[in-house]
């Protein structure tokens, strides 16, 4: 190699090595500092692209564990309050045992008749008291088995969403709520004209008002029933869809973390590789200072 003064070739090659070095060390500094392998889509596109899909879909699960939360927080609600009418029809065939005895005044049978219809009323209360964030839940609101969800507020069935898609077989189900108000139910003078259960003002009213009664127990047993094991499916929903949140996030990290160890052996690598270059580029400038000693003599 020639001795030149306008061109300094070790240099100039001293200069690149130290650029290429120092931008691995900038790009290790970044991941370490981070925690993350790919920073930009530069890092890696295709990683990037499938990273960030897999963070939308933990995303969406994580609202659809609470979305699911919610449903069970409602459907306790509901069940909740048919503990509480389960009680009334209770009190009610007592109340019905109680009249159907001829030891009682056709007075006292009013008086027991009262009080029949009094709870009778207040499940009727209950049953169009009973809401939830606003939906009510025991009025007959969620009793159609269809849904419809293209109006300002959707209609029927209530639909809960926890998937992270819109397929009907792995992103939603819904809950459907039987109306229980004491007319729905058969009980009370609310109760459709000739039902058994209107009143219980004379002995044999109130003995064909015990089979209404059990009739009504019956079918508010069934609603419960059906809100336990509505319970239960989105429990183990819930538990599903943590598990895949977990592998998802897992996968995610996978490709989208830093490792660590093998990160911190390319940033000491590319450290030597800086400080080596940035000593020979010195060396490399004095290089000329040769020509300067031959021209002097």
């Amino acid at each position: 190699m020639s001795l030149t003064i306008n061109y300094n070739g070790m240099a100039a090659n001293a200069a690149r090595n130290l650029s290429n070095s120092y931008g691995a060390l900038a790009t290790s500094t970044q991941r370490l500092s981070s925690g993350l392998r790919i920073n930009t889509a530069a890092d890696d596109a295709a990683g990037l692209a499938i990273r960030e899909l897999m963070r939308s879909d933990v995303a969406a699960i994580n609202q659809g564990v609470r979305n699911a939360n919610d449903a069970i927080s409602m459907i306790q609600t509901a069940d909740g309050a048919l503990q509480v009418v389960d009680e009334k029809l209770i009190r009610m065939k007592e109340l019905a045992e109680q009249a159907a005895t001829g030891t009682y005044t056709s007075d006292q049978r009013l008086i027991i008749d009262s009080e029949y219809q009094a709870m009778a009323s207040e499940i009727t209360r209950i049953a169009n008291a009973t809401d939830f964030n606003g939906i009510y839940l025991l009025n007959g609101n969620l009793s159609a088995s269809t849904h419809s969800g293209s109006g300002i507020n959707a209609s029927g069935k209530l639909k809960v969403h926890f998937g992270s898609g819109n397929q009907s077989a792995e992103d939603y189900y819904y809950v459907q709520i039987g109306t229980s108000t004491a007319s729905a139910l058969g009980v009370g003078l609310g109760a459709a004209s000739g039902a058994s259960g209107r009143s219980i003002s004379t002995q044999e009213l109130a003995q064909k008002a015990l089979d209404a009664i059990q009739t009504a127990i019956v079918s508010k047993d069934k609603i419960r029933a059906n809100l336990g094991a509505l319970q239960n499916r989105l429990e183990n929903t819930i538990s599903n869809l943590q598990i895949q949140g977990e592998n998802l996030k897992a996968a995610e990290s996978q490709i989208s973390d830093v490792d660590v160890a093998t990160e911190m052996t390319q940033f000491v690598r590319q450290q030597i590789l800086t400080q080596s270059a940035v000593a020979m580029l010195s060396q490399a400038n004095s290089l000329p200072k040769m020509a300067m000693q031959l021209i002097s003599g």
